[in-house]
């Protein structure tokens, strides 16, 4: 299971018009600890922020699943209701997904293609574009572990 970090980083970003702006870009780390994210993002970061940059704030995110979509450029979070079967009764369970897509058509499409052959009954019943600049996967085996697109499952 994924341990899921928002890292938010802020730097000095040089506008078109070549002016200096501090903006806070926030980004989704997998890591074992906070300690871990930090360095991480500050790793990953490092190669393509020119200057000084700060990590001024990491917090937890729990997802249940996030779905990669190589066509998306945006990170949507998607609430989602399962239906569970707990010793003969039925139960309403809410998780928490993200879905990269480029549209909100497109994030509902990418959840509905990954929960393709679930067993279990669910609803979407929020989808929210987030602010996150980018995912940062713990190793290249896990980026691909669900990447799915609306184009890719329709061929099945």
């Amino acid at each position: 299971m994924n341990n899921w970090f928002e890292c938010k980083v802020s730097y000095d970003k040089t506008e078109d018009g070549g002016m200096p702006k501090k903006v806070t870009e926030p980004y989704l780390m997998d890591a074992l600890s906070f300690t871990e994210a930090e360095a991480r993002i500050i790793e990953e970061l490092r190669p393509f922020v020119s200057g000084e940059f700060t990590v001024v704030d990491i917090k937890r995110v729990r997802l249940t699943e996030l779905f990669f979509n190589p066509n998306g450029d945006r990170y949507y979070k998607v609430k989602v209701s399962m239906d569970s079967l707990d010793e003969n009764t039925e139960k309403k369970t809410t998780v928490q997904m993200m879905a990269q897509a480029s549209t909100l058509r497109e994030a509902i499409d990418v959840v509905d293609a990954g929960m393709k052959g679930s067993l279990a009954g669910y609803e979407i019943t929020s989808v929210v574009e987030t602010a996150l600049v980018d995912v940062f996967p713990f190793s290249p085996e896990t980026k691909v572990t669900r990447a799915v697109t609306p184009e890719s499952t329709a061929q099945e």
